[in-house]
């Protein structure tokens, strides 16, 4: 069997690439809806859902991803090699309304394989956590910001392609056992194993009415959605305490609070949307204790991406039986450390001795301080069912980074 097309007939690597996205898609739609439904579980869960849920749920969405990643290059490769290919006629090319609707279908099936997969790459790309993708440097995207406004804008867009390409595949299908069938030529035989050709009829029809007509269905199946409020992104709403501002020496003008995980392999950025710091700062450059912090940090207001909710359940922060967070320190200046913040940190119900060496930087009435420190989760009865570091690091970094003014 020739590896090239003809004008009657399909080479071997047109088939191979046909018949390998049939099984790629098959297997995504499966994991698909096995995944979400694992997800759904998990969300459902009163009390928290096991690990083993948890792990089954991430391992089918890695896989489900894996794969997704898989299909957008093989298509792109399909695409590339069609284009060097004479594409073998239509049988019925003289049937105008069906011979169109058969076009249409094409370019329906050839756009949305390459739509649906990328616009789920974006979306993992975009959010942070949760199943990683199993493609080296796969994680992110050029252009892609970590931004949960667009991981939730390409996601609505991944959920809605992927039903047209369901419906594309469905008519494409059924086309095929249509003159498998009822007309009984040899559409479907051209692409199975082995040699096959026809005749195609001298009338075929054009690709304009065909793309425009893609183009229509694509829009107005997007545009159909927006209009029911599917884009619609509303901010989340605050949770947990407000926390009450606290009069200090020096006042956080603005400033980030994170942590940084590392889950199957991938690390994951969050962070602490509310949380306030009292400091007592004397300025002084001598050896000694040169004042004092206390840290309140609201944690129902960590926001980790995937794994917000799992990080704010039962077996791992508790946020709601454990709304706060505090860092009680004594601020150091050391001969060898430099500054350093000597405390204790309480999370839960646990208190764990903690330095945090830092960084200084006063002009006037204005400092710049950051700093990190690592901790292991463990001690603070986080995540004591994930025994196993491949799956979820025991070390957690914790970094801060603000601007304060000294108070008049």
């Amino acid at each position: 069997m020739a590896l090239s097309n003809t004008r009657d007939s399909y080479g071997s690597v047109a088939k191979f690439f046909h018949w390998l996205t049939a099984l790629l898609i098959l297997g995504l739609f499966a994991l698909g809806l096995i995944a979400s439904d694992l997800a759904d579980q998990v969300r459902a869960s009163e009390g928290g859902a096991s690990q083993s849920l948890i792990d089954w749920a991430t391992l089918l969405f890695s896989m489900h991803k894996t794969l997704g990643v898989s299909l957008f290059f093989v298509a792109l490769a399909r695409i590339v090699w069609a284009l060097t290919q004479p594409k073998p006629g239509l049988l019925n090319g003289d049937t105008v309304l069906e011979s169109r609707a058969a076009e249409t279908v094409h370019w329906l099936l050839y756009g949305s394989l390459v739509a649906v997969p990328l616009s789920g790459w974006v979306t993992h790309a975009a959010d942070t956590g949760f199943a990683p993708i199993w493609w080296p440097l796969a994680q992110s995207l050029p252009f892609v910001p970590k931004s949960a406004y667009v991981a939730e804008i390409a996601g609505t867009l991944h959920y809605i392609l992927q039903w047209v390409l369901a419906g594309a595949i469905g008519l494409h299908v059924a086309g095929a056992l249509k003159h498998h069938i009822i007309d009984k030529d040899a559409t479907l035989r051209r692409m199975l194993p082995g040699h096959a050709s026809a005749t195609p009829t001298t009338k075929q029809p054009g690709h304009v009415l065909p793309v425009l007509a893609a183009l229509v269905i694509w829009g107005g199946t997007i545009a159909g959605a927006a209009g029911l409020g599917w884009f619609t992104h509303d901010a989340p709403a605050a949770q947990g305490p407000t926390l009450q501002e606290v009069a200090s020496d020096w006042q956080v003008r603005d400033g980030t609070l994170e942590i940084e995980i590392v889950q199957m392999g991938s690390t994951i950025s969050g962070s602490f949307a509310e949380w306030t710091a009292d400091i007592t700062y004397d300025g002084s450059d001598a050896p000694g204790q040169r004042g004092t912090v206390t840290v309140t940090i609201s944690v129902p207001s960590l926001s980790l991406g995937g794994m917000t909710d799992q990080a704010k359940g039962a077996d791992y922060l508790d946020a709601a039986n454990h709304a706060t967070a505090t860092f009680t320190a004594d601020l150091l200046r050391e001969a060898e450390a430099g500054l350093v913040a000597d405390g204790t940190l309480r999370i839960k119900d646990q208190s764990v001795p903690l330095r945090l060496p830092f960084d200084l930087q006063i002009d006037g009435n204005e400092a710049k301080a950051r700093g990190s420190a690592r901790v292991d989760r463990r001690n603070f009865n986080i995540g004591q069912s994930v025994s196993d570091e491949g799956t979820l690091a025991f070390g957690v970094e914790i970094r801060f980074d603000l601007t304060a003014t000294r108070a008049e």
